[in-house]
């Protein structure tokens, strides 16, 4: 399965993967409008053997069957006023 990944020129480290070749009518139209004109960054081939930086390759597939598309948010950054009451 080829999967194609997308980055939004709206929101930094966000990213919209889709199976290749993409249908982006799968994507609800407000997740569009907020994620702005595509941008392509790459498109990859999902095997066992690949690694990805927050998911699985079962994960992303399955993502994929169900609905079509999956997005990839930015990590929350921990305040760090939180973090040092909590030491």
């Amino acid at each position: 399965m080829l999967c194609a990944i997308y980055r939004s020129p709206k929101r930094a480290d966000t990213y919209l993967y889709l199976s290749h070749p993409a249908d982006f009518s799968l994507v609800p139209d407000a997740l569009r409008k907020s994620f702005g004109e595509p941008v392509h960054v790459m498109t990859i081939a999902l095997t066992a053997e690949r690694k990805l930086a927050r998911l699985s390759v079962d994960e992303l597939r399955q993502h994929l069957d169900e609905s079509g598309f999956y997005l990839q948010l930015p990590p929350k950054i921990e305040s760090l006023l939180n973090r040092e009451s909590a030491l």
